[in-house]
């Protein structure tokens, strides 16, 4: 079983998967590659002066990886709460195991809508719909999380990375035991 299972590699999930494993979270990401972010030419990202949508994905994916995230392509259909955790089934037929799980899928809701979680209205232009969560970015599903563009937060890049990391921050805490922080220093 996985500590926990990220579903998307965007900047929510490769973002919330980069601190999970850097935690020593055992972390699995699930991604199909539809991430929005791959059409976009960014400019207005901190620290990069500019970068492709798909450079940025990819960087994000090898940063997660440098820390022990296992990265595999496939798509998630169905969330399934199970004893002390959740089941992520896939499209091709596989399921995983994890204590948590994380859905960064951007603008798609439909593993949340396949797994009964509640949604709402979006209010980003052109996002109709999105995951109901509460601040921490827990859904109506138990052990099942929510962070970027489908939490309903603005769709810039910054902005869902930063809500992947806040929401990993949220679950690690709450695998420890203690609110976690983790801060690099230079050596």
């Amino acid at each position: 079983m996985y500590d926990v299972a990220i579903i998307g590699a965007g900047p929510a999930g490769a973002s919330a998967a980069l601190f999970t494993a850097k935690a020593g979270k055992k972390t699995l990401v699930l991604d199909n590659d539809q991430s929005i972010t791959r059409r976009a030419w960014v400019e207005n990202h901190y620290g990069v002066p500019e970068i492709s949508g798909t450079d940025l994905v990819d960087v994000g994916k090898k940063q997660a990886a440098k820390f022990g995230a296992e990265l595999k392509s496939a798509k998630a259909v169905k969330l399934e709460p199970i004893d002390g955790g959740v089941r992520v089934h896939t499209e091709e037929g596989e399921s995983y195991e994890a204590q948590h799980a994380i859905i960064a899928t951007g603008v798609f809701v439909d593993l949340a809508e396949a797994s009964g979680i509640a949604l709402r209205p979006g209010t980003e232009p052109r996002i109709k719909t999105v995951i109901q969560c509460d601040e921490n970015g827990r859904t109506s599903l138990e052990r099942v999380w929510v962070a970027g563009t489908a939490a309903g937060v603005s769709v810039h890049t910054i902005v869902t990375a930063g809500d992947g990391a806040k929401v990993a921050i949220n679950v690690i805490s709450e695998l420890n035991g203690e609110r976690y922080v983790d801060h690099d220093v230079k050596k």
